[in-house]
């Protein structure tokens, strides 16, 4: 049996848990409710003159010196703008600040400004040679892409980070590179001159099911009720009971990974490269990306399109960005053991 998608995110959120319950002491911030918190983090504020103006000096999510550049380009900080999608199941502010994506210690965002944002990076010829960068341009992130359609409209999809001809796409804790149906997929104008359409991972897809009545009463109601968890038996019964109600349901054409598919088709009505940044301990993530690489057919677009781990990356970063990342993420380069975390080896005893 392989392992899946669900169980790498899953350990690698543990993780992250754990570390971040280390990294947070000190720091403004709050845990999620549920049996596996996560931790976000709020933007912590410095009094200055006479105690009337406040401005933020620190966000314990970010690496500090990426954070004072974020804040110095209102292009990068209105990143910050992104309200976070589960929100409302985190504790409220104090303040009555909204929760923003990018306060998430699980946010590939954040991780992806962090490192980027940082002083030495942008200036770094190592880091564009690894990532096939040339020239001085500005990183861009959330970038809009007009990927045409065959309507004749255009797809406004948000990519991660443009940085000159480079498009980046990436990926933390993420389960996977999200599915859509075929109507919607082979919509766009490129797809059949860049894919092999047979060659790509395909998926059923099954709408969210409905409550609705069936010819047995009680398998209606026996399927919604919410055993108790120690109720091993009854809730084995009510698995089955689901699973026959979505085996009889009609089910649609998909594909696997769209995201990559739609990256991969914004970079060639572009003229730009590729690149998917992904954590070393999602192999699954990988494996998925050359699944998709496989079906690309266009020769140019394939040299064009890469994938790199975050791993890779932080050997050609600053010492201090470095220590940054194998803290607060369990990042390090190859060669290197990250760093103990108590939580971590508390939670394993």
């Amino acid at each position: 049996m392989t392992i899946g998608s669900g169980w790498y995110a899953g350990q690698l959120r543990l993780e992250l848990g754990a570390r971040n319950r280390c990294w947070a002491r000190g720091r403004a911030h709050v845990e999620s409710y549920g049996t596996s918190p996560v931790i976000v983090y709020l933007p912590e504020e410095t009094t200055v003159g006479a105690g009337i103006a406040q401005v933020s000096a620190r966000h314990g999510n970010f690496f500090d010196a990426s954070y004072e550049a974020i804040a110095a380009r209102p292009g990068w900080m209105r990143r910050f703008n992104k309200i976070h999608a589960q929100g409302r199941a985190l504790p409220k502010a104090a303040s009555g600040r909204r929760w923003r994506e990018l306060d998430s210690s699980m946010s590939s965002d954040a991780l992806l400004m962090n490192v980027f944002c940082a002083p030495g990076v942008w200036e770094s010829q190592a880091v564009k040679r690894a990532l096939g960068v040339d020239g001085v341009d500005a990183m861009e992130f959330g970038w809009k892409a007009r990927v045409p359609l065959t309507s004749g409209r255009v797809d406004r999809t948000e990519v991660d980070m443009r940085w000159g001809g480079l498009l980046v796409e990436a990926k933390l804790t993420e389960r996977d590179f999200q599915t859509r149906t075929a109507a919607i997929v082979e919509g766009y104008r490129d797809f059949d001159a860049v894919f092999d359409r047979e060659r790509l991972p395909r998926v059923e897809l099954r709408p969210a099911r409905r409550r609705k009545a069936v010819e047995f009463a009680e398998e209606f109601t026996q399927e919604w009720e919410d055993p108790t968890p120690d109720e091993a038996t009854a809730r084995e019964f009510q698995q089955g009971i689901v699973e026959r109600a979505r085996a009889a349901e009609s089910a649609e054409a998909g594909y696997a990974s769209y995201q990559l598919i739609r990256n991969v088709l914004a970079a060639y009505a572009e003229g730009c490269s590729f690149c998917v940044l992904h954590d070393e301990r999602r192999p699954d993530l990988r494996e998925a990306w050359f699944a998709v690489m496989a079906a690309v057919k266009n020769a140019e677009m394939r040299v064009r399109c890469k994938v790199l781990t975050w791993q890779e990356l932080a050997a050609l970063l600053p010492e201090a960005l470095q220590d940054f990342l194998d803290r607060k993420y369990g990042i390090v380069r190859s060669g290197r053991t990250p760093s103990f975390c108590e939580w971590r080896a508390a939670a394993e005893l």
